[in-house]
């Protein structure tokens, strides 16, 4: 049997229904024992017409990044204190003065949004990751 092309393969590929197509990946994970689940769900996205990159999976977990205090450093420094519990005041000086740094990790986006308003409220410039 004569080796074919990428090229050559792609066009077969493209003359079959999708029926036959569904039925020839069956078998071929059967003959090789492979699974051919994830690139077919690569190959997918592209003849889905580009919807599927529009749709994007909304991100439920945030981290709110201290980048800069600004100019009144101590409102900052009480506004992490507040926010962070348990943080004592050298702790929550350093992370002021040590910025960019992350004040709270991995919190649902309420939380995150609650945060960044609390600190941009006491002058401090705020990253949501």
């Amino acid at each position: 049997m004569a080796k074919m092309s990428n090229e050559e393969l792609l066009d077969v590929f493209k003359e079959m229904t999708l029926l036959e197509l569904s039925e020839f990946v069956k078998q071929f994970e059967e003959t090789f024992d492979v699974s051919a689940a994830a690139p077919a769900a690569v190959a997918a996205a592209p003849a889905a017409g580009g919807a599927a990159a529009e749709e994007e999976e909304e991100q439920d977990e945030f981290d709110v990044m201290l980048d800069d205090p600004g100019e009144e450093k101590i409102k900052v420094i009480k506004a992490v204190r507040e926010i962070v519990s348990g943080l004592g005041l050298k702790e929550a000086k350093e992370m002021v003065e040590n910025a960019p740094k992350p004040v709270v990790e991995k919190v649902d986006k309420e939380r995150a949004n609650e945060v960044k308003g609390k600190l941009e409220e006491s002058g401090a410039k705020i990253t949501l990751k």
